[in-house]
């Protein structure tokens, strides 16, 4: 039985009830409205879990209390205040160089990203490459969305996984209406981390995201933006073919890119990479590119819905 894809349960936050709304109850006036140390401790916590250099910020905190302790000989942990606790954690924050929402959002999908190369026979029998793509682990037994487009026509494709290792791989399932195609590796990494699908539903305007892919074999490289907007319908340049319920972002993405995943800033994929508009016959990004939702992706490859 195929092990189950990964969903996240993630929704946006309620919006906050207006002062004047009837029944809505108002928070008591604050005379020193300033950052509250314990809030910013959690969320500096949160944090540690998914950032390297987060960790070793948290091994500096750890340090100066221990040093702390240590100074104030045997009996001192006594004197160790909440005081004390909070101003070292507030001391890291303002000097350690923390990563942005997009590194973080690039950092938690990379181990999923995978680069997709097509190869056809030349006339001496020999694999020449044909292109080169991006796809995304969806299932951690080597299930892997990519763009039809990138393995169409090949008659051998070779992936390459977050940790350099190597694979053959087998279209398993397609979705042509989509410029889908589903990826089945012949051989896995022992760690082989799967990616965690979103609901494109509550997506906004506005709202950031990150794509991270190969554009023109290079990478895996990652570039950040916003969506700029939802069901937009897109011709791919040779007039083929037309695709609907698009969502257009502008987060740099250019040939190399189609098949890979575009993520919001928990690092959750929300769609996949198949285009750019560009309304001159060059193939590079002016700012507009679109991606199909995840739930028609998550569907080309049998998966259940949100």
């Amino acid at each position: 039985m195929r092990p189950p894809a990964l969903y996240s349960r993630s929704a946006r936050a309620a919006p906050v009830a207006s002062p004047g709304a009837a029944g809505a109850a108002l928070p008591p006036p604050d005379d020193n409205p300033q950052p509250r140390p314990r809030a910013r401790l959690s969320q500096w916590l949160a944090r540690a879990g998914t950032s390297p250099r987060v960790m070793w910020a948290g091994m500096a905190v750890l340090g100066v209390l221990l040093a702390g302790v240590l100074l104030r000989g045997p009996g001192g942990a006594s004197g160790l205040t909440q005081k004390d606790i909070d101003a070292a954690v507030l001391r890291t924050l303002t000097t350690q160089n923390l990563p942005s929402a997009a590194a973080r959002a690039a950092e938690k999908i990379r181990p999923s990203v995978v680069r997709v190369m097509s190869f056809t026979k030349n006339k001496r029998g020999e694999d020449e490459e044909r292109g080169v793509g991006t796809g995304v682990v969806i299932v951690d037994k080597g299930v892997i969305l990519t763009n039809l487009h990138v393995v169409q026509s090949a008659q051998s494709i070779r992936l390459v996984f977050a940790d350099g290792s190597t694979s053959a791989a087998s279209v398993v399932g397609a979705q042509p209406e989509n410029d889908l195609a589903v990826l089945q590796a012949h051989t896995i990494p022992d760690d082989l981390s799967a990616a965690t699908m979103r609901s494109t539903n509550d997506l906004l305007p506005g709202d950031q995201v990150v794509a991270v892919g190969f554009p023109f074999g290079i990478g895996p490289s990652t570039s950040a933006g916003v969506i700029s907007g939802l069901e937009r319908s897109f011709r791919s340049p040779e007039g083929e073919q037309e695709i609907g319920n698009l969502i257009q972002f502008d987060a740099a993405a250019n040939p190399g890119n189609s098949g890979g995943p575009l993520v919001t800033m928990d690092g959750e994929v929300v769609g996949i990479v198949t285009g750019i508009l560009n309304p001159t016959s060059h193939r590079t990004f002016v700012g507009i590119g679109f991606a199909v939702p995840i739930e028609s992706a998550a569907s080309a490859a049998g998966l259940p819905p949100f």
